[in-house]
């Protein structure tokens, strides 16, 4: 006598999968993708109609304001002032010291910002020293710079590093100020 075979109930047969001729997938894998590659091509073929250049006028012109801009103290009615000054590129801290000294640009002037940081104070050295201070070395006696320039250059120090060092000690000619912080 033969065994009978052992019948599935249909509902069985519905759920499991059945490989394709092809070995690579299933039915059910198959058309949910089907359908979504299928609603794909439809969409890309709805919405934007082709069209010719469209004229916006002339491309910008002029100079270009610089992105970079560094902040000198300067005296303006005898007091102490911040004023931002774009730059080319990034500066070091010795050579934004070097454009405290040289002074206020024509229109800085213009508008009533002096120095009092001597030219000959430069060239200048600026070293980085532990727990956030600076020193910053002249090439002049430091005991003979008037109060609004020792503020002046500290001031302007603590802005040129990252970290805004926040005691900043000048040394010229064997003389040395500070460690101080800016007055503002």
């Amino acid at each position: 006598m033969r065994p009978r075979p052992t019948r599935i109930p249909d509902a069985a047969l519905r759920m499991r999968p059945h490989r394709t001729s092809a070995g690579s997938g299933t039915t059910h894998t198959r058309r949910p993708l089907t359908a979504l590659l299928t609603s794909l091509v439809i969409m890309a073929g709805c919405g934007v109609q082709p069209s010719d250049a469209i004229e916006a006028g002339d491309p910008p012109s002029g100079a270009v304001e610089s992105a970079i801009a560094i902040t000198l103290y300067f005296v303006r009615d005898d007091k102490l002032t911040a004023v931002t000054r774009p730059v080319g590129g990034p500066l070091f801290p010795q050579d934004t010291l070097a454009l405290l000294a040289a002074g206020p640009t024509a229109r800085e002037r213009s508008r009533g910002y002096t120095t009092q940081v001597p030219a000959q104070a430069g060239p200048f050295s600026v070293t980085a020293a532990p727990a956030g201070r600076l020193i910053v070395t002249l090439s002049t006696p430091a005991d003979k710079l008037s109060t609004l320039a020792t503020d002046q250059i500290i001031c302007t120090a603590t802005t040129t590093t990252p970290d805004n060092a926040t005691q900043v000690t000048i040394i010229g000619a064997g003389k040395t100020i500070g460690p101080r912080t800016c007055p503002l």
